[in-house]
């Protein structure tokens, strides 16, 4: 019914940049917040940046000054600017989404996860 699809990983230098995508599709009647996580091996899962439907955002300490989460309603999109990028920034990225595919209001909205798209950053 809906699947998240991410793009945009891969390998780059540190110092360099990367921009991370994941769009939404399928029965979608609204999207409220739009989070990227990632999980490096041997650590558990971490937030990275989340942005709610207003548009405010909030980041993890570590990315902060170098990464941005924008979205893109009309296309149920998120992005996730990275720059300066660092060796210890070498993960696995998901993306999720708090969806609602109904707009009867007792049914609540769920959470929906990408595939992972793996960022290794050398030195």
């Amino acid at each position: 019914q809906v699947q998240l699809v991410e793009s945009g990983g891969g390998l780059v230098q540190a110092g360099g940049s990367l921009t991370l995508s994941c769009a939404a599709s399928g029965s979608i009647f609204s999207i409220n917040t739009m989070a990227w996580y990632r999980q490096a091996p041997g650590k558990q899962r971490e937030l990275v940046a989340v942005i709610i439907a207003g548009s405010s955002t909030n980041y993890a300490d570590s990315v902060k000054g170098r990464f941005t989460i924008s979205r893109d309603n009309a296309k149920n999109t998120v992005y996730l600017q990275m720059n300066s990028l660092k060796p210890e920034d070498t993960a696995i990225y998901y993306c999720k989404m708090s969806i609602r595919t109904t707009s009867i209001s007792i049914w609540p909205a769920r959470d929906y996860w990408g595939q992972g798209t793996q960022v290794t950053v050398s030195s």
